[in-house]
């Protein structure tokens, strides 16, 4: 999905641009899965799809942490869903 289509999708919902932009979810999403959530950041930086900073681990470095993934977007919807009904979350 391109920029522009997030972009379009958040106007449309009313998001203002100097209010919200994509990379600012993920951002959140981020910090929260470290901080709030305790996922491992390798498993998170797979999701966002960011590589391996070392050219010897992109060479070696074939994990993609498909079952923590799965796991880890389970967590996040969860405390998605906890804070949209109001749940007050404690981590």
């Amino acid at each position: 999905m391109s920029e522009n289509t997030v972009k379009a999708a958040l106007r449309a919902m009313g998001f203002p641009a100097d209010e919200v932009t994509g990379h600012g979810f993920r951002a959140t999403a981020r910090t929260m899965l470290a901080e709030r959530l305790n996922v491992a950041e390798s498993v998170i930086e797979a999701q966002l799809a960011h590589s391996v900073k070392d050219s010897l681990g992109r060479a070696y470095n074939r994990t993609e942490f498909l079952v923590q993934r799965r796991a880890m977007m389970q967590v996040w919807a969860d405390y998605l869903d906890k804070l949209r009904t109001g749940v007050v979350v404690t981590t």
